[in-house]
């Protein structure tokens, strides 16, 4: 019985560290996808000023 216990809850550990790892990797992407289009609607606002 015990060992059942520890089997389920080594199993849940792991899915815990999946998704937490999921959700960090989905925030990091996130989080440079909306500097990268930042970046490039700053640099846009630039050439509209030399003009």
């Amino acid at each position: 019985m015990t060992t059942a216990l520890a089997d389920l809850l080594a199993l849940v550990a792991l899915l815990l560290l999946i998704v937490v790892t999921g959700g960090i990797g989905y925030l990091t992407f996130a989080e440079w996808r909306d500097r990268r289009r930042l970046q490039a609607e700053q640099k846009e606002q630039r050439r509209g000023r030399k003009r």
